[in-house]
């Protein structure tokens, strides 16, 4: 009954139960697995341990549930580029990760684009970057030899292949259950033609695919909004299993405007990107590589892909930062975790040496926590009694935030320490540290 609670909560997955893995129990496997099974099918591609999910959606709006598997970002690469700028962006993206809420925000893959058309010369640039790097890729043609050249350089990373459409989808289903990889139906004109499309190569024993409804800017921007919602609505609501797949968006389609400054292009690349993401796109390929174009959206998702039911929070307890000794200052905070990395990323950039107590407030920041109840003053006495801190400082005074302040006379009667009341931002610490620190000392 446990196990059955955590596979409707999407806790688990049915693979965790061993006993229904056997082959005698199989009926009842595929029974339970088509209950469970998503609105919006999951695929995955890649092989070991940076291949992607994408996909496996089970509801339209975040806070009916969750989303799960994050949208991937790729980055396109070209088969007329040169070795030496092929491998500085292979780099680059391998190499572009930020710290954000005790989490690490990278890139996901490569997008490899045959502009030259030329089997050969496709094949050598995917065996080039396979060579490079693990990340998994999208190989990018309309050209049925093209895509074969390919797959024949990558078959063992189970690439993404990009694009099946009304005119080659025969040869691109061969290729796709040939090589066993996942597919993208494009039919970016037409919505009709999309899903006649899918019916035809599931028929034809096509099983992973991936949908592209086209992704167009400026004046096609509603067009593209609106296409991608409906899709998304008409699985989750509707059950239509044709559109029940993950959606493929293009947003280096503005670079297509070369009359414009980079710079434009790159904002306008990056406002499609956000848009797209919460617009239901499970895989977004970009061209541009600066971090003020990357990084809102890497946060983006970030934020988007939590789990409402889950407040992100961090362990409790004592954090010593820097060089702290026994005659450094205690600092109080909640254990919300973008208040804890916010305040943490301070101290550490100031060169502060300090304890830091985090105090269990049901991942809620200071000020909610206070106004909820979740910050009490007999929190923060307990937690000064049963996390043991009076053994490792000298000293018995506590610095709680500037909006934690009403807490402080009755944190005294409780716990008999002095409280000093800090400033309202962890911004301000340094100058709190140097100044009224110092003076109580």
């Amino acid at each position: 009954m446990a196990f059955a609670t955590k596979l409707v909560n999407r806790e688990a997955i049915l693979d965790q139960c061993t006993p229904i893995m056997q082959e005698k129990h199989r009926p009842q496997y595929e029974r339970l697995l088509a209950m469970l099974r998503p609105p919006v099918r999951q695929v995955i591609f890649g092989e070991g341990p940076r291949q992607k999910a994408i996909g496996g959606k089970y509801v339209l709006y975040r806070h009916e549930f969750t989303y799960t598997n994050p949208t991937v970002i790729a980055v396109d690469v070209t088969d007329e580029m040169s070795d030496q700028e092929l491998t500085s962006r292979v780099e680059t993206v391998e190499e572009f990760t930020y710290r954000y809420i005790g989490q690490d925000l990278r890139l996901d893959a490569l997008a490899i684009r045959s502009l030259s058309e030329e089997p050969k010369t496709f094949q050598k640039v995917v065996k080039n970057i396979v060579s490079k790097t693990d990340l998994p890729i999208v190989l990018c043609s309309i050209s049925p030899e093209v895509i074969e050249a390919g797959l024949a350089a990558a078959s063992m990373n189970r690439p993404l292949v990009y694009a099946a459409n009304t005119s080659n989808w025969k040869d691109m289903a061969e290729l796709s259950i040939i090589y066993r990889t996942p597919l993208v139906a494009s039919a970016p004109q037409d919505m009709d033609e999309l899903r006649s499309l899918v019916r035809t190569l599931v028929e034809y024993g096509v099983q992973d695919i991936v949908l592209d409804p086209g992704t167009f800017s400026t004046d096609g921007l509603a067009r593209t909004v609106n296409r991608f919602s409906m899709i998304r609505l008409a699985a989750c609501r509707q059950d239509d299993s044709l559109f029940g797949y993950p959606i493929m968006a293009t947003p280096m389609v503005v670079w297509a405007n070369r009359d414009e400054l980079p710079e434009i292009l790159k904002w306008q690349e990056a406002c499609l990107t956000a848009i797209l993401i919460t617009r239901y796109a499970d895989l977004v390929v970009v061209h541009g590589l600066d971090g003020w174009s990357l990084l809102p959206n890497l946060i983006l998702r970030q934020n988007l892909y939590t789990d409402p039911r889950k407040p992100v929070a961090v362990e409790p307890g004592i954090r010593t930062l820097g060089k702290a000794g026994t005659s450094s200052p205690l600092l109080m905070t909640t254990n919300f975790a973008l208040t804890y990395y916010t305040v943490a990323a301070d101290i550490e950039s100031f060169g502060l040496d300090c304890h830091l107590m985090v105090v269990d407030s049901e991942g809620l920041s200071v000020e909610s926590a206070v106004a909820g109840r979740k910050l009490t003053a007999e929190k923060v006495a307990d937690a000064l009694r049963q996390t043991g801190v009076g053994e490792k400082i000298d000293h018995r005074k506590l610095v709680i935030p500037g909006r934690a302040a009403r807490l402080s006379g009755e944190i005294e009667e409780l716990s008999g320490w002095k409280v000093l009341v800090g400033p309202l931002d962890s911004s301000g610490l340094q100058k709190f540290i140097h100044e009224k620190w110092a003076a109580v000392q």
